[in-house]
C-alpha cells in the first residue's frame, strides 16, 4: 500500500470572498479578488499543492460566478496543478456550456481540468437563470446524466424534462483527458453518496461543522453503492473540504482567522435563522484534534489531515482558505506553509505508517 501515499492530495479552495474586512470595515472588488486569486493559484503550483479549486455563487460578497474563466487565466502560468470547480452548480447551468468551459480549460492547462458538480449551498443561481426550486433534485439528476453523456460520447443524442432534447449532435472542443474528471459534491447527504458510488465517480464532502469521523458512514454508504455497481471501491478518490488556515504558530493562526470567519458565520447565520452568534468558543472547540477546522502551525494542521486519512480514508484534502476576507498576503503566506510545510510532513507519515502495511 505503499502507493497510496503519493495519491494524498493537498490543495486550496476558495469562494473568491469580498466580504467586508472585519477589522478595517473595507470591501475589495470584485476585480481585486480575481486578480488575488490567480496568484493564489501561480503559488500554489510553485509550492506544490495538487489542486485549487473555486466554487461557483452568484452573489455581492463573491467573486466566483465562473470559476472555468478564473482558473483558465492561471492555467497558463503554471505547470502541474490541477485546476477544478468547488463546486459548479449543474441544477442551474446547461451541462453543454459546463462540458464546454471546462474542456477548454483542459486543453488550455492540457489536462489539468475537473469539474465537481454539485447542487450548491446557495439558491441565488435558480431565479437568476429561471429555474424553480420545485424541481431543486430533479434538476441535478437530470443534469448530471446529461453531462455524463456529453462526456462519454462526442455525438449527443438526449431527451429530458427541462432542457431541449439533443439529437445526433456533437459537442466541441474534447478535453486532453479521457474522460474529463467529474467529481459529485456533497454537503453531507447520503443519496448524493450513494448516487455517486453507483455512477463511480469520485466525491467530495463538505466538512465544516461537527466532527470529520462521523462521515465515516457516508464513505462506507458510497463505497458499497459503488461495489454493488461493480466499480471498485479501491480506486476511486474521496475529497473532503474544510475550513482553515495555516499560521508559523498556532496561536497566530488562530487569532487571524477567527474574525473573518466569525464575521461570514454570522452573516450565513442570519440568513439561514440559526439563531446564535458564532462565539469564540464554538471556534476554538472546532479547532480541537477531532474538529472540522484545520487551524494551526504546519505539524499541528498536518496532525489533522493524516488523522482524517486514518477515519475516512481520503485521497484528496481541500483547505478552505479564506472564509471571509483577509489580507492578501495572509492568504499567500497559508498558501505556501500548506505547500512547504504541511504537505511534506502528511507525505512522509502516510509513506511511513502505510508503507509498513
Amino acid at each position: 500500500m505503499a502507493d497510496l501515499a503519493a495519491n494524498m492530495e493537498i490543495g486550496i479552495s476558495t469562494f473568491l470572498e469580498t466580504t467586508p474586512d472585519p477589522v478595517t470595515g473595507a470591501v475589495i472588488s470584485h476585480a481585486e479578488r480575481l486578480r488575488n486569486a490567480v496568484e493564489e493559484i501561480v503559488l500554489a503550483d510553485q509550492v506544490g499543492l495538487d489542486v485549487y479549486g473555486i466554487g461557483e455563487h452568484h452573489r455581492a460578497d463573491y467573486a466566483g460566478t465562473t470559476p472555468a474563466v478564473v482558473l483558465a487565466a492561471a492555467a497558463a502560468m503554471t505547470k502541474n496543478i490541477r485546476l477544478t470547480s468547488a463546486v459548479t452548480v449543474l441544477s442551474s447551468d446547461d451541462p453543454v456550456r459546463v462540458f464546454q468551459a471546462f474542456s477548454t480549460l483542459d486543453g488550455i492547462s492540457n489536462g489539468r481540468a475537473e469539474i465537481m458538480a454539485g447542487r450548491g449551498s446557495f439558491i441565488e443561481s435558480f431565479p437568476l437563470f429561471g429555474y424553480s426550486l420545485e424541481d431543486y433534485d430533479e434538476l441535478f439528476e437530470e443534469k448530471l446524466e446529461l453531462l455524463l453523456a456529453i462526456r462519454s460520447s462526442e455525438k449527443v443524442n438526449w431527451r429530458g424534462g427541462h432542457r431541449p432534447a439533443i439529437h445526433n449532435l456533437p459537442v466541441y472542443p474534447r478535453p486532453v483527458q479521457n474522460p474529463l474528471p467529474v467529481w459529485i459534491a456533497s454537503g453531507g447527504n447520503a443519496q448524493s453518496a450513494i448516487r455517486a458510488g453507483m455512477l463511480g465517480l469520485p466525491i467530495a464532502f463538505a466538512i465544516i461543522g461537527g466532527m470529520p469521523e462521523s462521515f465515516a458512514p457516508l464513505v462506507a454508504l458510497y463505497k458499497e453503492a459503488a461495489a454493488k455497481a461493480g466499480h471498485d471501491p479501491n480506486k476511486l478518490q474521496i475529497a473532503t473540504h474544510s475550513h482553515g488556515f495555516v499560521g508559523e504558530t498556532t496561536e497566530q493562526a488562530a487569532d487571524l482567522f477567527f474574525p473573518p470567519t466569525a464575521a461570514q458565520m454570522n452573516v450565513i447565520g442570519r440568513e439561514r435563522g440559526w439563531g446564535q452568534q458564532y462565539s469564540r468558543a464554538t471556534y476554538d472547540s472546532a479547532r480541537s484534534l477531532q474538529g472540522a477546522l484545520y487551524v494551526g502551525d504546519p505539524e499541528y494542521v498536518a496532525e489533522k489531515i493524516i488523522l482524517l486519512r486514518k477515519n475516512l480514508g481520503v485521497t484528496r484534502f481541500f483547505l478552505h482558505v479564506n472564509v471571509g476576507t483577509m489580507p492578501h498576503r495572509e492568504v499567500m503566506r497559508a498558501i505556501e506553509l500548506l505547500g512547504t510545510k504541511v504537505a511534506p510532513i502528511v507525505r512522509k507519515e502516510l509513506a511511513r505508517s502505510e508503507g509498513k502495511q
